[in-house]
């Protein structure tokens, strides 16, 4: 069977089409040429036609490429080239192309089960590895949950802290048992404001609260812009729950406890939430589902608040008119005009340029073309040295680490995106003081720039600090009240409780000088000790207030 051609794309079109007048001119030069050329159309006005032939000699002339056939064609093709055909739309030059995910583990006892080698758990472990290997580059966040939610990296690009982590994962660190998914999903949504680009959170999860569904699908629903996933993990038949030493664990009957795989449940909350759901297969194809459906919803966002560009491959057909050019000094065929217009262009060179050699691409390319085509080679340096638009030049010197040019340029624009790249190339430098100046002039003129406050956030943290003398003791400016630290002074790691007031979980986390495990445990334990408070204090005032 033959196969079908390509349809051609429907979004064809030129971006000026005036310049294709030049073509309609070549044809009318050519056609021209043609009449004057033709001894039978100079004599046809005096002689008869049926005497013409028999009075010219000769035999008819073959057809031959001439000079002004070579100059129809440039006029053609340059005319095309001019006019800009495209066909095919292309991202703003400094949007977002990477899609922040938060992953989100189901820590609940189930995970331990063993129906999938060699835990459930170990294996989405493995998964989300494997994620960050396919996310080069991009920024990934962990959350984990049961019966509570906690937050345990927020996103990053460096794949070996998530792996450090993700080695200390393991069910025993959860205050309580539960899947509480909703909880786990706000833990998300605060990651994702602080991002610029729409995001999507991805659980993985052997089963659902029903108890949860409704209040996950209003959750799902109040933030459009986010993307909410989950991936199944487990079989039908479930297995054996594995204790902490790999046996299986056992009920107080002494049977071995079977982890249960609520397929049903999951399939239900997600088309109550419209949310999608995989399911985790033994290849890398639930993974790549995963990235892509990231990307796609990441671009189906910037798309609705871009402007519209079209890509221009025209510039492609400068090398057939080099070529045609280059066929005009045939013998025979040299143009009189060639010359005296290449001298005229040599002449309008700068000094600079004559001295260091003429560069073709000056002939066909202007000086920003050619800076965009090292731009998207990855050659920022050269990039720079080309661009006249201020703005492609700065950007061009901060992707070459030149933050001190890139400084300069962006210091003489006056937007909200350019106090942004100041605060960068500050923060670059090490002058953390002057990039929250300039975070703040951003935030004055967009107070809703996502981006600026969440750099201005993370500068500011690297400014010390003076500490105040309540918080300086005899053991040292680092302890406080309450505080646990390693002893290590003896040697033997001994825990040291030093008695007082109770400790704040960033206070104690601050000083915490423990394993990634223990570190897990008692940042969780603190947290949903905090978060108990926190709701009976709540309670408490609810009830007084109802009180009359």
């Amino acid at each position: 069977m033959m196969e079908a051609l390509a349809p051609f794309p429907l979004s064809f079109h030129f971006l000026r089409p005036l310049w294709l007048l030049l073509v309609a001119g070549a044809l009318v030069l050519l056609l021209l040429w043609r009449l004057n050329s033709d001894p039978r159309a100079q004599w046809r006005r005096f002689i008869a036609p049926h005497l013409l032939d028999a009075l010219i000699i000769g035999e008819k002339r073959r057809f031959r490429v001439r000079p002004i056939h070579a100059i129809g064609v440039l006029l053609i093709v340059g005319g095309i080239a001019a006019a800009g055909p495209t066909w095919e739309e292309e991202p703003p030059p400094f949007s977002q192309d990477k899609a922040p995910l938060i992953v989100a583990i189901d820590l609940s006892r189930s995970m331990d089960a063993s129906d999938i080698s060699p835990t459930r758990l170990e294996r989405v472990k493995q998964k989300v590895h494997d994620l960050m290997a396919e996310r080069k580059g991009s920024r990934t966040g962990l959350v984990v949950y049961a019966g509570t939610a906690h937050l345990v990296l927020p996103p990053a690009e460096d794949p070996a802290l998530m792996d450090i982590f993700l080695e200390a994962l393991s069910t025993g660190l959860m205050p309580r048992d539960g899947r509480n998914v909703t909880a786990a999903l706000a833990q998300a949504d605060r990651l994702l404001a602080k991002e610029s680009a729409a995001g999507t959170v991805v659980f993985f999860t052997d089963g659902f609260d029903a108890a949860q569904e409704a209040d996950f699908a209003r959750a799902v629903a109040a933030r459009p812009d986010r993307q909410v996933m989950l991936v199944s993990v487990g079989t039908k038949e479930g297995g054996p729950v594995l204790a902490a030493n790999g046996r299986p664990a056992l009920d107080k009957a002494g049977r071995p406890i079977i982890g249960s795989f609520d397929a049903a449940a999951l399939e239900h909350a997600a088309n109550a939430a419209d949310v999608l759901i995989a399911s985790s297969t033994l290849d890398d194809e639930d993974i790549r589902w995963v990235q892509r459906r990231a990307q796609k919803h990441l671009q189906a966002v910037e798309a609705e608040k871009a402007q519209l560009r079209w890509k221009e491959p025209g510039y492609w057909l400068c090398f057939p008119i080099a070529l045609i050019a280059a066929l005009s000094f045939r013998r025979g065929w040299v143009l009189r005009w060639l010359p005296v217009l290449l001298l005229a262009c040599m002449a309008g060179m700068p000094k600079p340029a004559q001295a260091a050699g003429f560069n073709w691409l000056d002939a066909f390319l202007t000086p920003d073309q050619q800076g965009r085509m090292h731009f998207e080679r990855g050659e920022f340096a050269e990039a720079a040295s080309h661009f006249e638009d201020a703005q492609w030049k700065a950007w061009a010197y901060y992707r070459a680490r030149n933050y001190g040019q890139a400084l300069t340029l962006f210091a003489r624009q006056d937007s909200p995106e350019s106090f942004l790249m100041m605060g960068n190339c500050y923060a670059q430098l090490g002058e953390y003081a002057q990039a929250v100046s300039a975070y703040d002039n951003a935030l004055r003129g967009r107070p809703t720039y996502v981006q600026a406050k969440h750099n201005r956030e993370l500068v500011a943290a690297l400014i010390p600090k003076a500490k105040p003398p309540e918080e300086q003791g005899e053991e040292g400016p680092n302890l406080k009240p309450d505080e646990v630290k390693f002893d290590n002074k003896t040697g033997g790691g001994k825990l040291v409780q030093v008695k007082g007031k109770k400790l704040s979980a960033e206070v104690w986390m601050r000083n915490l000088q423990t394993t990634p495990a223990e570190f897990l445990r008692q940042k969780f334990a603190i947290q949903a000790q905090e978060g108990n408070g926190a709701a009976k204090t709540k309670a408490k005032a609810a009830q007084g207030g109802a009180q009359p």
